[in-house]
């Protein structure tokens, strides 16, 4: 067995059947990523719009891509044709861009709500105002070409574990909250991503219904394959 499928097997005995597992795939070959879907994964996540084009076409046409960087609205086009989720909806401008090249084709995106839940500044993500506004708009309740499915968060990159949970708990709090205000006749709106490598587990803690994995899959990135 090899490693990736290795790492997999240990990831599935620890996290609940409920928790979606998504494989980071960014900076990663073809190679890798058929050895992880090999094993029975289905999502994959991909940070960068011209590096997802670049591999697709060399996998399977039954992954499930997920788009989880920071999406320009110029790059949407590319990628609305084929995307099973956009996790990182962050601005009303993007979700009407996607909700426009979605309508040309006859396709319903699905996508996630990226709050905003971490003390650095360079995250990206709505806050709870900017989504309460958005939601009572007329021009939401236009926009039928996408699926509001949940929301996603990054958390500080810190090793204080309890500012971690404390982040996580209020994306959950988030979720619940528009639950119970815009979406519960929402069957679909049902997703919380939180949670990477490194903190995962506090996240499932706190209610998480997917996880985006990447070195706990393939490995540490050496330096030279990092993206700049």
């Amino acid at each position: 067995m090899s490693d990736i499928a290795s790492n997999i097997r240990l990831l599935k005995q620890q996290i609940p059947q409920s928790v979606k597992l998504v494989a980071v795939s960014k900076t990663r070959p073809a190679n890798d990523i058929l050895e992880a879907y090999n094993t029975g994964l289905k999502y994959f996540g991909e940070n960068r719009v011209q590096e997802l084009l670049s591999k697709k076409d060399l996998l399977p046409p039954d992954i499930e891509w997920h788009l989880i960087g920071h999406l320009q609205t110029n790059k949407v086009k590319y990628v609305v044709t084929f995307i099973s989720m956009i996790q990182s909806v962050d601005t009303f401008r993007l979700l009407k861009t996607i909700n426009s090249e979605a309508h040309k084709i006859g396709r319903i995106v699905d996508c996630l709500l990226q709050i905003h839940i971490a003390e650095e500044e360079t995250k990206f993500g709505f806050n709870m105002a900017e989504i309460d506004e958005m939601v009572r708009s007329v021009e939401f309740s236009e926009l039928k070409y996408i699926r509001i499915c949940g929301v996603m968060g990054m958390a500080t990159f810190t090793d204080d574990s309890l500012q971690v949970q404390k982040e996580f708990r209020y994306l959950a709090d988030c979720f619940n909250d528009l639950k119970r205000n815009y979406f519960k006749d929402s069957e679909f709106f049902r997703e919380i991503s939180m949670g990477m490598s490194g903190d995962y587990m506090t996240a499932i803690r706190e209610g998480t219904t997917m996880i985006r994995i990447g070195s706990l899959i393939f490995g540490e990135r050496s330096k030279q394959n990092k993206p700049a």
